[in-house]
């Protein structure tokens, strides 16, 4: 059974708390990272320098602090990578204490599943799909009259905004998993409500990239595929079709073994 409601000042205290232990965890981990922030950034980058040193161009830096704030960006991008676990753990720990005991258990494989698909959506983001965004990006200028020269902090705020982006689409099986789970929404009802889904997929994809129809696409479809392995998911565990199950095991059984040999023994 669920915790009893607790009073709203616990409620805010212990998110507070919370909050504090996924920021401190954050900063740790990238003042860690700072330390090899030149490494991240040519990593996180290297599909962009791919694409520049094609067309005979390299990065910029237009001011003085450019590089170190850039530097820090990609400093703080890694930490965030790194922490995840520990966020998600706190974010379960949480919203647990209005879960069942059962779901309580989930914990575990809660924050693995969390972490590997976020970091499935990013490596998949940064291995597949920048290439392809980074090259139509540039392939504008077929004139030749117009030489491209990107800043070192646009191009790694563009890529960072990819990045976080396919994380945050890759999250959309766990989020229907718990919904389905905790009785919100139903995968009967997941499944009738797949064009709107669609809809709101392609809006959402529009809002996490940048203003350009490839990325916008490229984002959409593993999202649309996520959410149907997501829908699966909720089928195979959803509450309400596991007590029409149960309901139809009580139905069909004729009784309580042995009531019968009671009867006649009396």
């Amino acid at each position: 059974m669920p915790d009893e409601p607790a009073p709203i000042t616990e409620h805010l205290g212990e998110l507070r708390k919370r909050i504090f232990w996924i920021l401190a965890t954050l900063l740790v981990f990238s003042a860690i990272a700072f330390s090899f922030a030149e490494q991240i950034f040519l990593f996180l980058l290297e599909p962009v320098i791919a694409v520049m040193e094609d067309r005979g161009s390299k990065l910029q830096a237009i001011s003085p602090t450019e590089t170190f704030f850039t530097y820090l960006k990609a400093a703080l991008l890694a930490g965030f990578m790194a922490s995840l676990p520990v966020t998600f753990w706190h974010l379960w720990a949480f919203v647990s204490p209005g879960l069942y005991s059962q779901e309580r258990r989930a914990v575990i494989p809660f924050v693995f599943a969390s972490s590997l698909l976020f970091a499935g959506g990013a490596v998949f983001g940064y291995t597949q799909v920048f290439p392809l965004v980074f090259e139509f990006l540039s392939g504008f200028d077929t004139s030749g009259l117009i030489e491209q020269s990107w800043t070192m902090s646009l191009a790694f705020s563009t890529t960072a905004r990819l990045f976080l982006a396919f994380g945050v689409a890759f999250e959309l099986p766990v989020l229907i998993f718990f919904l389905a789970a905790t009785g919100i929404v139903s995968a009967r009802k997941l499944w009738s409500g797949t064009p709107y889904a669609v809809l709101g997929i392609f809006v959402t994809a529009a809002i996490l990239t940048p203003p350009d129809f490839v990325s916008q696409v490229l984002l959409a479809i593993p999202m649309l595929v996520l959410y149907l392995l997501g829908v699966g998911v909720a089928w195979i565990f959803d509450p309400e079709r596991r007590r029409e199950r149960i309901q139809a095991r009580d139905e069909e059984s004729p009784g309580e073994p042995g009531s019968d040999s009671e009867d006649h023994s009396e």
